[in-house]
């Protein structure tokens, strides 16, 4: 670093075009982290990583050992079941159950190899079950994997910022796409990845009463289950429980990820948890295109999970059962665990606020957010490439909010990476970025 504590810019530069990278606003996570970790070997100064959302605690031992016991089965021998082994499918079901109080049967919950691979087959299947409707709908800022998977399978989808459109005005620009007739989906993750703003109970309700009207499913990723922080969401069969669009509609499928909850990211294990009536209806033109009965769940299970994964990895499975069961019978707190992340969170913020920064997703309504995995912040008038970029010359790297579909300027940041020593570091360089743009 220099003098004004940053890194030599023409360095930046050549790091930026080794990478092919043509415009940061709309780099990809990954070639952030490709770019943080270049700048770190050329020169060997750390990076504040606050791109990639990676699990900052450790994984769940319960999920370790039951894994290991089921891998001295001698399982890996054999195929796992594409519809999923019981154990998982039974203990998902009491999962659901007794942390959100809804009812799903276990044929209804399908393991998959994380809620990407979820989200992937869930698109597809949605948009073959009605030829008029071939749209999936973003409610923004979202995960931009999910819009690449689109593109890759050559999808349509269409998009708006929340940011503007909380409470009672969501119905309004919510109902004004899917008054058009051509929306099979609508897809968030709540809390939300990356503003952590959390829908609430009014917001679901209009969602979930506008998916039944015009006959949308709704894809509720639940990536960071439970970890609004605002109270506790923990206790198994008891309220509060986590808000969710399955309250207020049948037509839902709902995605448990392994690798926030549990810490379990590189077991790449998931679940999606299909609404029994969207599970059991019968649909013509899937039948038509497989040539098979038209059942959704089967169809999902065999005609689109099977092929793209051929199945989940079978002793992981048994290792996601083991982790859900020991919830659902309070033997282990996750929420309790993850909310370090809320700490950590929280120390950030103070640090990007006495700098100049503001929280550009700030409220849910009228209800400040909840500190978690992630946060957003702006800086003055800086434009999301702008803000981004000059803050990977003080050796802090994030992701432009523009690549979440976001309308407003600011970055993602996350917390997950961080260690005693780097408040310190991330104070430090803020100091002087503040001082150096005034």
């Amino acid at each position: 670093m220099d003098t004004n504590g940053v890194f030599d810019r023409a360095l930046v530069e050549r790091a930026v075009a080794e990478l092919g990278i043509t415009n940061l606003e709309h780099a990809t996570i990954g070639q952030v982290v490709l770019l943080a970790m270049k700048l770190e070997a050329w020169t060997g100064i750390p990076f504040i990583r606050m791109d990639q959302g990676v699990p900052g605690l450790p994984p769940c031992r319960i999920g370790l050992e039951a894994e290991k016991a089921a891998l001295d089965t001698g399982i890996a021998a054999i195929y796992p079941p594409a519809e999923g082994v019981p154990v998982l499918k039974a203990e998902t079901s009491r999962f659901v159950k007794a942390f959100l109080n809804i009812d799903i049967s276990p044929a209804a919950c399908i393991p998959v190899t994380g809620s990407v691979c979820g989200s992937f087959g869930a698109f597809i299947a949605c948009n073959q079950i009605d030829p008029a409707k071939d749209t999936v709908l973003f409610v923004d800022p979202g995960f931009p994997i999910q819009k690449s998977q689109l593109a890759m399978l050559g999808m349509k989808y269409a998009s708006f910022d929340i940011h503007d459109h909380r409470g009672l005005v969501l119905r309004t620009r919510l109902e004004g796409f899917l008054e058009k007739g051509n929306i099979s989906a609508i897809i968030y993750s709540n809390p939300n990845n990356p503003a952590w703003i959390c829908l609430t109970e009014n917001e679901l309700q209009i969602i979930g009463g506008l998916a039944s009207k015009y006959g949308a499913i709704v894809l509720e990723d639940l990536a960071y289950f439970g970890m609004d922080f605002r109270e506790y969401l923990g206790h198994p069969w008891e309220p509060p429980y986590p808000a969710t669009v399955a309250r207020y509609t049948d037509n839902y499928i709902l995605m448990f990820s392994g690798s926030k909850i549990f810490s379990y990211a590189g077991q790449r294990i998931a679940v999606t948890a299909v609404s029994d009536k969207i599970f059991g209806n019968v649909y013509p033109p899937l039948a038509e295109r497989y040539g098979n009965s038209g059942h959704f769940g089967s169809t999902l299970i065999n005609a689109i999970y099977y092929m793209v994964t051929s199945g989940s990895t079978h002793s992981t499975q048994f290792g996601l059962a083991a982790m859900m069961r020991a919830a659902t019978d309070g033997e282990i707190d996750f929420v309790g665990e993850t909310r370090e992340y809320a700490r950590r969170a929280r120390r950030m913020k103070d640090i990007f606020l006495k700098n100049g920064f503001h929280i550009v997703y700030d409220k849910d309504e009228e209800r400040p957010i909840s500190d978690g995995f992630f946060f957003t912040v702006g800086y003055g008038r800086m434009s999301s490439a702008e803000l981004m970029r000059e803050l990977v010359y003080y050796g802090i790297s994030s992701i432009t909010l523009t690549t979440t579909g976001s309308e407003q300027p600011g970055i993602r940041a996350c917390c997950s990476r961080m260690t005693e020593p780097m408040y310190a570091m991330l104070e430090e360089r803020l100091v002087v970025f503040h001082k150096n743009h005034p």
